[in-house]
């Protein structure tokens, strides 16, 4: 679909390796997802394909899902070696494949890097979320909810969907996001700098729709938990959804929180990539739905670097270094208390993902102080806290 959709034109960053040459991406992934969503409720309404099947195949899927890591980074790597498109090689095979060879590779005038890292993984958990539903519906249905109504005198209309329309709603904002924002990826270091190679294909093929830890993957007749960053998701298709209603307080709260998590998350990135649009003078942003107030900065500050960047200090920037990880992070919280204590194994993915964030920060930092020097110790002069406003 992404060789023949039409899509909107958004030209890169210099990129060093090509001499500074600037190459165009043709946006097309929220027009790609939707055509998705249309053909697959198509194929579900028809029993051709059943969004069931994603959900009961879950093992299936991730086993094929990891054999696609190592073999597309392995092609990757040996196609970028043979024809003359390896950059920056160490000489040491283990090194190179994980890192990998080749910049920018393409088909047609699709970028395989940033086709992965929009159009896979989120999807992927996305579908998850629907089959989810699908699967709950299937073997719950509403009979469950009657009885709830009947023996619990909850509110009936926070009885059956809640949770799972939680997790289709966090899902779908996620990669709607990521669709919509498309133009804003080509100005990203992911894109101009970093190599695709296994630590980047596999991380986008398996380990975000499928990461899993526990004996239980070595082991299957063991009956330790298993673990995704939906499985939330994969609880609540299994389970009576008597094991995790709440209360009319507890579900305002938590689409409340996560609604303006996202907020925050969708606005603080298209404040970020609008200011590197407008430092290469270009204007006029691509207008997708939700558009979404304040997603772009007018006459915004900057501390202008000897090096030559400008490091924004207005918007949701002015107030902390990263805003964007603490939003992406409070929502991932979201995701595992959505069946509030019924399991503590779906708040792996926000325990997890809080290490790592912590961990890229501080390596962000220091290559920017070691970059930036005396421009850097302006700037935190200027945004004087790295991730919470007044607190930290």
């Amino acid at each position: 679909i992404a060789l023949v959709v039409h899509g909107y034109p958004q030209e890169g960053l210099p990129v060093p390796s090509l001499g500074y040459k600037k190459i165009m991406y043709n946006c097309n992934a929220l027009a790609c997802l939707y055509i998705t969503l249309v053909t697959s409720a198509v194929l579900h309404y028809f029993h051709i394909f059943r969004l069931t099947e994603i959900i009961d195949n879950f093992g299936h899927l991730m086993t094929v899902s990891m054999i696609y890591g190592f073999g597309v980074a392995l092609i990757t790597y040996v196609w970028a070696v043979t024809t003359g498109n390896a950059i920056r090689m160490s000489g040491n095979f283990v090194y190179d494949y994980f890192m990998g060879a080749a910049l920018n590779p393409r088909i047609g005038n699709v970028c395989l890097k940033m086709w992965a890292e929009v159009r896979i993984p989120w999807v992927l958990v996305f579908y998850m979320s629907i089959s989810g539903a699908c699967k709950q519906y299937e073997t719950y249905g509403y009979v469950t909810a009657v009885r709830l109504l009947l023996f619990s005198q909850l509110n009936p209309i926070l009885i059956f969907p809640q949770n799972m329309a939680f997790m289709i709603l966090a899902t779908g904002l996620y990669i709607n996001a990521c669709a919509k924002g498309e133009e804003c990826i080509p100005q990203t270091w992911d894109i101009y700098y970093e190599k695709w190679g296994f630590l980047v294909i596999f991380w986008n093929l398996s380990g975000v729709p499928f990461v899993r830890f526990g004996f239980s993957s070595i082991y299957p007749s063991l009956t330790l938990p298993r673990q995704s960053y939906i499985y939330s998701v994969v609880y609540m298709a299994s389970h009576d959804p008597s094991k995790y209603q709440f209360t009319t307080a507890q579900y305002v709260f938590i689409y409340t929180t996560i609604l303006a998590a996202y907020y925050v998350w969708d606005t603080a990135m298209a404040q970020k990539s609008h200011f590197k649009m407008q430092t290469q003078g270009i204007t006029t942003f691509r207008k997708t739905f939700p558009q979404l107030p304040w997603n772009t900065v007018k006459n915004p500050t900057y501390i202008q670097t000897k090096h030559g960047n400008r490091l924004l200090t207005s918007g949701f920037w002015a107030y902390c270094r990263k805003p964007n990880y603490v939003a992406d992070w409070v929502m991932s919280l979201t995701w595992g208390a959505i069946i509030g204590r019924a399991t503590i194994i779906p708040y792996f993915y926000s325990i997890f993902f809080i290490v790592v964030l912590l961990h890229r920060c501080t390596r962000d930092f220091e290559r920017c102080k070691r970059k930036y020097e005396d421009d850097w110790e302006r700037y935190c002069q200027v945004v004087k806290y790295k991730y919470i406003p007044y607190v930290y």
